[in-house]
């Protein structure tokens, strides 16, 4: 019996290692992931021996992987396509942090106010974000890049301003359930002002379901981007983006699928260490 027993007892004592194990590689693999592809995209045309990513020779064009001086091979204007990947991976991840930043601080400021103000600030508040959930967000995103032209600029408004009604919700409904809590009662109490409640209690308490909620956004802006720069709505070329990069080379897709692939396989990847990463950190800020 002695004997039966031990392997169950062995596994049962060792489970809590393996486990832990296995969670920091969940946080610390895309994480890692995430690391490597920043400092790829802002680092790395400063230190590798990579060419500008316009102003090629169209007599190197379509130059095959391995080239000599172009790792990856050259586009259709004679552009190494390893530069651009990582001078479009630099835009996409400023356009993707920057409206992420601008939804969560415009969204978890006024999220906030509605929680914590209440009645008539709350209705209003919430109202009119109500009017911008209603409307087809991609649809009027695509309406406003047409009709602001196509930047990195005016790619970073248009996103940002619909992302706002999705973190205003989440930060009022973390506000809401904080006003039951003890501390907040002693803090108004004490006659603290309501600003100081929420800069130094209901901020810090709301900031995680926010960051949570921001890397998971993060991804989905990335996938959006590209979109819109395949539809020439976006970062406009010759700047190089992973989506106008992904649209020159569905061109010459049977002749030449590299030119498609190593794009699409930078922002799969990239895309996925977002989710993974934001996933992770939603169960463990809820306790899983």
């Amino acid at each position: 019996m002695a004997v039966v027993d031990a392997p169950a007892l062995v596994e049962f004592e060792a489970s809590p290692r393996a486990g832990g194990w296995l969670r920091r590689l969940e946080l610390a693999v895309p994480a890692a992931v995430l690391v490597l592809v920043a400092a790829a995209c802002f680092a790395g045309p400063l230190v590798l021996p990579v060419p500008p990513p316009i102003g090629g020779s169209v007599l190197e064009s379509y130059l095959d992987a391995f080239s000599p001086g172009h790792l990856l091979g050259t586009d259709p204007n004679g552009n190494d396509i390893l530069s651009r990947i990582l001078h479009g991976g630099r835009s996409s991840l400023i356009v993707a942090v920057s409206v992420n930043l601008l939804g969560l601080v415009a969204g978890g400021t006024l999220g906030a106010l509605s929680g914590y103000l209440g009645g008539a600030v709350d209705t209003v508040i919430m109202r009119v974000l109500d009017v911008l959930i209603a409307f087809p967000s991609l649809v009027l995103t695509l309406a406003v890049a047409q009709s602001l032209g196509a930047s990195q600029t005016n790619t970073i408004l248009a996103l940002a301003f619909f992302s706002i009604p999705a973190f205003a919700r989440i930060s009022r409904a973390a506000t809401l359930r904080l006003r039951e809590q003890p501390f907040m009662a002693a803090a108004q109490l004490c006659g603290t002002p309501g600003w100081r409640v929420l800069l130094r209690h209901v901020g810090p308490n709301i900031a995680p379901q926010l960051i949570t909620f921001g890397m998971l956004g993060m991804g989905i802006v990335m996938v959006i981007e590209g979109a819109l720069s395949f539809l020439g709505l976006g970062i406009p070329p010759p700047a190089p983006s992973w989506g106008n990069m992904i649209a020159q080379g569905q061109q010459s897709l049977s002749a030449t699928p590299m030119l498609v692939v190593w794009p699409c396989a930078a922002l799969f990847v990239t895309v996925l260490a977002f989710n993974l990463l934001g996933e992770t950190l939603r169960a463990r800020w809820s306790g899983r």
